[in-house]
């Protein structure tokens, strides 16, 4: 123990001059110290108890060679001195006997601890062995530690330079990110500063435009009162030439200035003759009147174009004489390549446009019972939300979700006009009656009114509410919104004449043909029918099953007013009959998802419908 204390201390003492971080050698120095200590004191009183016993055990040999020499020198005595008093010599004896006796038993007692001694040392030796075993296994963990901690050592400087090169990166990034904040609060300023003077000039161009719109009204007022002042002065020429008088002229004349009002239809016949030729003086006019109408469509055409064109004939012969409610589905046909949102007849019901996601409108001819392709109409950047032809079915008009609306002609499939301004999608788009003038209605809230004359917009009305729905009469625009309301719209006034709410968003809008009656479909699952003349609700119509699909599922009228037409959630094509408020008839098993929107024909032979899906069905009574 003390070898293994003193060659410890050496080491520590050679390695004083080591690194401050072998300060763990001291202390395992020092806890070899305190357990020699703490052993040692446990063992000295059995070392000091063998060392007496050594004694004794020396005292008692001598003290046996000193009895056996007192022995021989007492027996020698005996020898030389028989005369020796034998009984003290006896008592010497048993005294002696005594002290044998008691030294045997210490000598045995001795040996006995001897040997309890001897086998502690052997024990305390085997214990230094496994001490001694456990130092050098403590000693090679102690280097392998060594090595552990070195390692570690390494490995946290390495830790410190990776977290200041991190601290330097992110004081980077923190001063990089205050530059950009900075910059974006700049820049968010600028576009504030921007937004305002974009809104102050966007108000002043409106103000500008609305200006440059009422001068141009006086200039044709202006312009028209001096053709007027001018019809009236040859007039006024004309009756006084004396003409020969024509009988076929004389009754034409007659009627013409009976329906103007020129004069009364009793009139003297000396002035008959002078009638004639207002006939021929006021065709110029007209003709002028009518080339300055269609120039607004981007084309020209004589007086007797339009009453020539196919689609007037096809009116004139297309009248609603009997409307046949649907019972079959004649064809069915993939009409888009997606989605399909809207569907219309021409006038004439000999052709069927239909609008889808895919960004085109479709012209299709209705010939024998099925829709043949006629034409396609391009040039919208995104899907077609609406359609409508103009009253003479020459031009098709649609609303885009690109923010804008376009026109067509129809017989040459060229885009004529692109009307922008809004901000949102537009949603629905229609015609006024003079076929001049349109109002779009946006899911930025607002109404605009458009003059294709001018090609501008003359007046933006705010809703208050995203319009989903258009229709239109002479003077008064109906809305239907997102927030349940039928607006009425004054359109000389620009503002509300009054307002209808209902149960549920409106999603459709559509007028009888008398323009009496309000079709409404709402997403509460009821189409309701609205008496324009007192503004009340006439007449409700559900059915168990009928679900609204879409915030923009399209119902319809008949032709004559008496039907109603609405497609289903589930693909179910429902019929209403006005008089009795019932369901006339269900049509299903064609259409495999939400139908969007239903067209009645202006002669009521048909009915098409249109499906979130790309099929298209043409129905009719056959």
């Amino acid at each position: 123990m003390r070898r293994l204390y003193r060659h410890l201390e050496a080491r520590a003492m050679s390695g004083s001059g080591c690194r401050a971080e072998c300060w763990w050698k001291r202390h395992i120095a020092e806890q070899l110290k305190q357990r020699d200590r703490v052993q040692r004191q446990a063992f000295e009183e059995i070392i000091h108890q063998y060392n007496r016993l050594l004694e004794k055990s020396d005292l008692q040999a001598v003290l046996s060679e000193r009895l056996q020499a007192d022995k021989s020198d007492l027996q020698n005595r005996q020898d030389l001195s028989p005369g020796v008093d034998v009984s003290r010599s006896d008592a010497l004896l048993q005294e002696m006997a005594q002290i044998r006796i008691r030294h045997q038993e210490e000598l045995t007692e001795l040996h006995k601890k001897r040997g309890e001694l001897a086998q502690n040392v052997i024990e305390l030796n085997n214990q230094m062995q496994q001490k001694d075993k456990e130092i050098q296994s403590n000693e090679a963990k102690m280097v392998q530690y060594q090595q552990r901690i070195s390692e570690l050592e390494a490995e946290c400087r390495e830790l410190r330079s990776s977290l200041q090169d991190l601290e330097r990166a992110n004081q980077t990034l923190k001063d990089e990110y205050d530059a950009l904040q900075i910059t974006f609060s700049a820049l968010e300023e600028k576009l504030r500063r921007t937004t305002e003077d974009n809104q102050e000039l966007v108000s002043r161009w409106m103000a500008e435009k609305a200006q440059e719109a009422n001068r141009l009204n006086a200039e044709n007022e202006k312009d028209s009162r001096r053709r007027q002042a001018k019809l009236q002065k040859d007039l006024a020429e004309a009756a006084k030439e004396p003409l020969p008088l024509d009988p076929d002229d004389d009754i034409e004349v007659l009627t013409e200035d009976t329906a103007e009002g020129v004069g009364p239809p009793d009139v003297s016949p000396s002035r008959t003759p002078g009638r004639t030729p207002s006939k021929r003086i006021s065709q110029p006019p007209t003709s002028g009147l009518l080339d300055s109408i269609s120039s607004i469509f981007g084309r020209r055409r004589s007086v007797n174009s339009y009453s020539s064109s196919p689609d007037s004939a096809e009116t004139q012969t297309g009248a609603c004489a009997e409307v046949r409610v649907p019972s079959t589905a004649l064809h069915t046909f993939d009409a888009h390549d997606g989605e399909v949102n809207a569907v219309c007849f021409s006038p004439g019901s000999r052709l069927v446009a239909t609008g889808g996601m895919d960004r085109r409108v479709k012209l299709w001819e209705v010939v024998s019972g099925r829709c043949e392709q006629k034409g396609a109409l391009t040039g919208s950047n995104a899907g077609i939300t609406s359609i409508e032809f103009d009253s003479i079915g020459s031009h098709l008009l649609a609303a885009s979700n690109d923010f804008a609306s376009r026109i067509w002609t129809v017989d040459d499939l060229r885009l004529r006009h692109t009307l922008t301004g809004h901000s949102g999608k537009v949603l629905s788009a229609r015609f006024l009656l003079d076929n001049v003038r349109i109002v779009s209605g946006s899911y930025d809230r607002t109404l605009k009114l458009w003059d294709l004359r001018s090609k501008v917009c003359m007046k933006t009305v705010f809703a208050g509410s995203s319009c989903n729905d258009i229709v239109c009469t002479e003077q008064c625009v109906m809305s239907g919104h997102f927030d349940k309301k039928v607006r009425f719209w004054d359109i000389r006034a620009e503002s509300i004449v009054r307002e209808l709410e209902l149960l549920g968003r409106i999603t459709s809008l559509d007028l009888n043909h008398d323009r009496t009656e309000l079709l409404t479909c709402s997403r509460d699952d009821l189409l309701k029918i609205i008496d324009l003349r007192n503004n009340a609700v006439r007449q409700s119509f559900s059915a168990q099953g009928f679900k609204c699909g879409s915030d923009w599922t399209r119902v319809t009228f008949s032709p004559d007013g008496c039907y109603v037409a609405a497609g289903s959630a589930d693909g179910t094509l429902f019929v209403w009959n006005v008089l009795t408020g019932k369901v006339e008839r269900t049509l299903d098993k064609h259409h495999s998802s939400a139908i969007n929107a239903v067209s009645w024909s202006p002669s009521g032979a048909h009915v098409v419908s249109v499906e979130k899906g790309s099929k298209a069905v043409l129905w009719s009574d056959m």
